[in-house]
């Protein structure tokens, strides 16, 4: 089994986080934008992986776990507050939730 060059491992990592930060820009749906971040946080995990890697340290691993379990609990919270917005306003759109910020 070969191993998969950092270089390329660091440039998926940076494609996803572009991808990623594209959704949150773009959307406008609260489950679309959080997906988003989701992305951007596993391209961040990934690039850990990959330094990691480069360096023969289990450091990247460890920080990835960390990842994962932050992530866990951002969906948990995020999720949660998308429930709450939807039955409050009946919507999740967030340009709607901005006009009614007044």
């Amino acid at each position: 089994m070969s191993a998969v060059d950092p270089v390329y491992a660091l440039g998926l990592a940076g494609v996803l986080f572009v991808l990623g930060l594209l959704g949150v820009l773009v959307r406008r749906n609260i489950i679309f934008v959080l997906a988003s971040i989701e992305i951007m946080v596993n391209a961040a995990g990934l690039a850990f992986l990959a330094a990691g890697a480069r360096w023969g340290q289990a450091d990247g691993q460890v920080m990835f776990v960390f990842i994962l379990a932050m992530a866990a609990a951002e969906v948990a919270v995020g999720l949660a507050l998308a429930l709450r917005i939807r039955r409050r306003f009946n919507t999740l759109d967030v340009d709607d939730l901005r006009k009614l910020k007044d």
